[in-house]
């Protein structure tokens, strides 16, 4: 899968996402870095087939009014701590990618913080 992080997301999250064999950027290495705008983001990840990845609400608002990302995963988790934020996706990544071969739109809610999965 492909993915382009969120800037209020880790790049350490980005990197994760390549060890575990996907092609994953953040938006630190666009050319406007973290200033680059939802909508840029959202074409941009339409263009090249990526999952934009964010906790931004604005791209929930932007896919129902525009369709744009194409696919969308929303963190709703509350503030957490990278090495929490970087669990969950471990515990869940496998099931991400099969709902994605389903849906457009995934969330990651604050149930999986206490350890539950979404299988």
């Amino acid at each position: 899968m492909r993915f382009i992080i969120d800037a209020q997301l880790p790049i350490r999250l980005s990197n994760w996402l390549c060890v575990q064999g996907h092609d994953a950027i953040h938006t630190l290495s666009l050319p406007e870095k973290n200033h680059t705008s939802d909508r840029s983001i959202a074409d941009m990840a339409d263009e090249s087939d990526r999952i934009v990845v964010s906790k931004d609400s604005d791209f929930t608002t932007l896919k129902l009014l525009t369709g744009k990302p194409k696919k969308l995963l929303i963190i709703k988790t509350g503030n957490l701590g990278n090495d929490e934020l970087l669990k969950i996706f471990e515990v869940n990544l496998k099931t991400i990618e099969k709902l994605f071969l389903t849906f457009e739109v995934v969330e990651i809610s604050s149930a999986m913080v206490a350890g539950g999965n979404l299988d």
